[in-house]
């Protein structure tokens, strides 16, 4: 936390990096306020709601929009899909085939390696303008414009004004509720320390500079509760797993948080302040943030103008 520094280089050229940075703690910060709530509409219900699940074609990257479709497939192998193709899925279910946003914003969360779910589901709430004044749309010509296609003939190719009055198209008529399977590794034989002082690592803490040459005991856990709440695909825990490999001498430990704590008291655990582990006991630390600026705003751009006070270039 503190000044930003804008990398020695113009801030013509790194205003918008900087600010994508922003977004995340802007997200972050209504998470911490608004905690389970942003599971929920948050500003407005979300109108025309035909379901409550999503569609077939998007699951099954069919829906006959070659980018759309490529880009499914790209996340199922990869992990990642492009910012502004979320959006463009996102606006698939919840404004054309007019799914609620919620079963699809789980969806694509249980996929994205990068997964974060504040910036996930207050995403989708912009889109589907539960989280926004009116909702986001965008016609094959916008698709063809920024993935350089020339796509014609499919059901987003109209024009803007035709969106207000446009059918579900056949093709997004069939839903489905998505389901993750998801695996635990096994559990090794512990090596703890009842009385030693322990860093707690999870799902959103593998910092492998966090008191990186103290003396400390290091967990990781995973606790089935949390997962079973914010379900994701198998690839993305492994990927989790990989990245502990960068902090030596960390152990694995599979239950709940209540179970760890029969083993080393809560005096002695140590974790990092986050909405998903409200429910830990013993010393939190904050997280690191890119600026002071902290509470819920109404909109990003109020943030943001407090955040630009504190950047130096």
């Amino acid at each position: 936390m503190g000044h930003i520094r804008s990398l020695d280089l113009p801030w013509g050229k790194t205003e918008k990096l900087v600010q994508e940075l922003a977004w995340r703690d802007y997200w972050q910060q209504i998470w911490i306020d608004k905690k389970d709530e942003i599971k929920t509409d948050l500003k407005n219900q979300q109108t025309d709601v035909s379901n409550h699940e999503m569609p077939k074609a998007i699951v099954e990257a069919n829906t006959g929009i070659i980018e759309v479709d490529q880009a499914i497939k790209e996340l199922y192998s990869t992990g990642y899909m492009h910012n502004h193709m979320r959006m463009y899925v996102a606006a698939i279910c919840c404004n054309v085939a007019k799914s609620h946003w919620l079963v699809p914003a789980k969806w694509l969360y249980s996929h994205l390696l990068d997964g974060d779910l504040a910036s996930n589901h207050l995403s989708w709430q912009w889109v589907a303008g539960a989280f926004s004044n009116k909702k986001y749309v965008a016609n094959q010509e916008n698709i063809n414009r920024f993935f350089e296609d020339n796509q014609k003939g499919t059901f987003l190719d109209v024009e803007y004004s035709a969106f207000e009055n446009l059918e579900i198209p056949g093709v997004l008529l069939e839903t489905v509720v998505p389901e993750t399977v998801l695996v635990f590794p096994k559990q090794e034989p512990l090596a703890l320390d009842a009385d030693k002082t322990t860093l707690i690592y999870n799902y959103y803490n593998i910092d492998p500079e966090w008191q990186v040459g103290e003396d400390v005991q290091r967990i990781f856990l995973i606790e089935p509760s949390f997962y079973k709440e914010n379900s994701v695909n198998q690839k993305c825990l492994d990927f989790a797993l990989e990245l502990t490999e960068n902090i030596k001498g960390i152990q694995l430990f599979i239950g709940e948080f209540m179970e760890l704590t029969e083993q080393i008291s809560a005096s002695h655990l140590i974790s990092k302040e986050h909405p998903t582990n409200n429910h830990y006991t013993g010393k939190t630390e904050e997280r690191d943030w890119m600026s002071s600026t902290k509470g819920y705003h109404s909109s990003f751009f109020k943030f943001w103008k407090k955040c630009k006070k504190e950047i130096k270039w």
